[in-house]
């Protein structure tokens, strides 16, 4: 090929680079001025023709309920198509949606990829549930390193459990996941940012979660510190007789997710249901159009509501009750 025409087609190609990564953020600026429909009208063009960033964007439309309705099964095909290009954001984003509405294994596998970019959250769960080996091989020293960076890059929650971990590990397992925190926060793609898929080598428009502070927020950006496993079974005891548990009151509640299914709601719950954060509470069923949101309450404040969900060790979030 002549020499001109290869600096030609160059220039094409960055040429529509540039523009897609122009009508993502129109998309962006359209949803800070509360545009919602119209964000939606310029990102779904770029979503079907497989732009990563903007797939990640029309999940959180569909997922908030936002210029479209609320529509879960539309939001996860929109994160598993911008999670199988490497978006980390779509893929933590749709892991902890999995977890949440109580696909662990399928949650794990997006959360380990994220995890594996350096994805604070990701890290956490992940780092967690090898620590305990749920839903995967129980690894204690690998499951601290994640947990560690996790809290090296400021998660309050990732804190919390690390702390819980220098407590119940053995030094010498301490030091070897140390070790291996420190060769996570050195790997090429140890950053916060997409990571750039096979076809995206260059860098990507910032997806919304991470371009504004107005954008459509992450799910549980700051999630709840998971519960830790004992790593023996606990003393039994003899067991106190059973005090009268006052009904509870209060105008708040806890959400523990949506679901297309009111099945699945009620089967999440049943598993909660022994929780002593939940004692005197009952939960709520609340259609909205195709799905069931599951509230348990009440709460006397929002923050006993949310003492809640740190106790429970699962995401969720208060909510005020109507």
């Amino acid at each position: 090929m002549n020499c001109k025409y290869l600096v030609a087609a160059a220039l094409l190609i960055a040429s529509a680079a540039s523009v897609s990564a122009q009508s993502v953020r129109a998309g962006i600026d359209a949803w800070q001025r509360a545009d919602y429909s119209g964000a939606v009208a310029i990102w779904r063009p770029l979503a079907e023709k497989g732009d990563a960033d903007a797939q990640f964007n029309l999940g959180q439309a569909y997922r908030l309920g936002r210029g479209v309705p609320i529509n879960l099964a539309a939001a996860k095909a929109w994160f598993e198509r911008a999670a199988g290009q490497g978006h980390v954001d779509a893929q933590t984003t749709l892991g902890l949606l999995l977890f949440q509405n109580g696909e662990q294994a399928d949650g794990i596998r997006w959360l380990k990829k994220a995890a594996e970019h350096d994805e604070p959250r990701a890290e956490l769960v992940y780092g967690t549930a090898l620590v305990n080996g749920d839903g995967v091989s129980q690894d204690p020293v690998l499951g601290y390193a994640y947990v560690r960076r996790a809290a090296a890059q400021g998660l309050q929650p990732a804190k919390e459990t690390l702390q819980q971990l220098d407590e119940i590990l053995p030094a010498a397992d301490r030091k070897r996941g140390t070790a291996i925190a420190s060769n996570l926060a050195n790997q090429p793609f140890a950053s916060n940012s997409p990571a750039p898929s096979a076809s995206r080598r260059k860098a990507a428009p910032q997806a919304v979660a991470s371009a504004t502070p107005k954008a459509p927020p992450k799910v549980a950006a700051n999630p709840p510190a998971p519960k830790l496993a004992p790593k023996a079974p606990p003393k039994v005891v003899a067991a106190a007789p059973a005090a009268k548990v006052a009904p509870a009151s209060g105008a708040w509640r806890i959400q523990l997710g949506a679901f297309s299914q009111k099945g699945s709601a009620e089967a999440l719950y049943q598993k909660l249901a022994g929780k002593a954060a939940l004692s005197g509470r009952r939960p709520f069923y609340i259609p909205v159009g195709a799905i069931t949101r599951l509230q348990v309450g009440p709460f006397e404040s929002k923050g006993a509501a949310q003492a809640a969900c740190s106790a429970l060790g699962v995401p969720c979030f208060p909510v005020a009750a109507k």
